[in-house]
């Protein structure tokens, strides 16, 4: 199996990195402070990355995207998985569920996300529905050709109040080989609809700069032209788009790991303690070989991934070892750098806890490490399944 990037692969880590680096990285520290990501810094940042054509990437050319494919884009997500992730999520890549548009709707919404001039919002989690989607309240009735939308949803993460959210709904049941289950559709709705209150939601010491948004719909009504694919498919469509998307966790995970390696390495030849650099005590280099063994483990899973997708034999199992294993992986790294660093890995005027901090999300998004180990275990290990 050859690993070996293609020079125009190459080309697009470059680009990438740098644009982290040069773009990215210099506004980090005041994100950290503020917690806000300034308009006019937000759009300077979008513009610039519309210039270097990394805005939209994973968008097929044709709807006015980079058109790459899932290596690239796997790529870039690993670079951009070194930054805060307010300030790379206006580097955007809007959700690949827009392609399932039709008619009308790529004019209002596709096409618009793919020039920048609107964003939008996943809207999935609910109170009582996160891991377990079959326990979704959210629900949708017909009322004549419309539809009435009623519910909640939270923990819906995004940078910016966004133009509309893509909103999943219960809107019947169907009989299965397991019993009865929820028949799930997915709805366009735009902020200012009657009846869809959307605000700020809880703030995470993660991601500090992201938002979370609380969302609630009371008798929204939602004409026929608003059904995103079609009635009952929407876990279809969330299930495909989710599982590239633990791909890309995978690779952000190895990324944010790299940063994390390339900080406790240059600390440890650096900081002196006892007359000596402290990497050259066992007890400090040993953990920065660990560390650069996980780190290894974890891209070589994120590319068999991509590997076993390109030839469609991919699995939930073989997407949630890459989820399990990187958030896992960049989670210990982080925990050795911290402890490399000693006090000063706490300190605010080191990137360090920011990078800690931030890598303990991944343990239960975009799904827990509970649900990828039962996965692994129903799906490959044919145990049976407990819920």
């Amino acid at each position: 199996m050859d690993f070996k990037l293609s020079e125009e692969q190459e080309m697009i880590v470059k680009t990438t990195r740098d644009f982290v680096v040069n773009e990215l990285y210099p506004h980090e520290a005041e994100i950290e402070e503020t917690g806000v990501l300034r308009h006019d810094l937000r759009d300077a940042i979008k513009k610039k990355a519309i210039e270097a054509g990394l805005y939209a990437a994973n968008l097929p050319e044709e709807v006015g995207g980079g058109g790459l494919g899932l290596e690239a884009k796997t790529l870039m997500e690993r670079e951009y998985g070194k930054t805060s992730h307010a300030l790379h999520s206006w580097v955007a890549r809007p959700t690949e569920l827009l392609l399932a548009c039709e008619g009308d709707q790529k004019e209002r919404y596709l096409y618009p996300c793919a020039r920048g001039e609107k964003r939008e919002l996943f809207a999935l989690t609910e109170p009582d529905a996160g891991s377990d989607v079959m326990g979704m309240k959210s629900n949708a009735r017909r009322d004549g050709k419309d539809w009435i939308l009623n519910g909640s949803k939270h923990f819906i993460s995004g940078p910016v109040m966004p133009d509309f959210a893509i909103v999943f709904a219960a809107t019947g049941v169907d009989e299965s080989p397991r019993g009865q289950r929820k028949r799930i559709t997915a709805f366009f709705v735009d902020v200012g609809t009657p009846g869809f209150d959307i605000r700020d939601g809880t703030h995470c010491v993660s991601y500090r700069g992201y938002k979370t948004f609380q969302l609630s719909f009371d008798n929204v009504r939602l004409g026929p032209g608003q059904i995103l694919g079609s009635e009952g498919n929407g876990l279809e469509m969330s299930g495909k788009w989710l599982t590239y998307g633990r791909i890309f966790v995978g690779a952000s995970c190895c990324g944010k790991a790299e940063r994390l390696l390339g900080l406790a390495t240059e600390w440890a030849a650096t900081r002196k303690q006892f007359g000596q650099a402290i990497g050259k005590f066992q007890g400090t280099g040993f953990k920065l070989a660990d560390m650069a063994t996980e780190l290894r483990a974890g891209d070589l899973l994120v590319e068999d991934a991509i590997r076993r997708a390109d030839a469609g034999t991919l699995t939930d199992a073989d997407i949630s070892m890459v989820k399990l294993y990187c958030s896992e992986m960049v989670n210990r790294v982080a925990d050795h750098t911290v402890q490399i660093y000693g006090g000063m890995g706490l300190m605010e005027e080191l990137p360090i806890q920011r990078l800690w901090r931030d890598a303990r999300l991944f343990m239960f998004a975009p799904v827990s490490e509970e649900m990828a180990l039962n996965f692994i275990a129903t799906h490959d290990l044919r145990m049976p399944r407990g819920y």
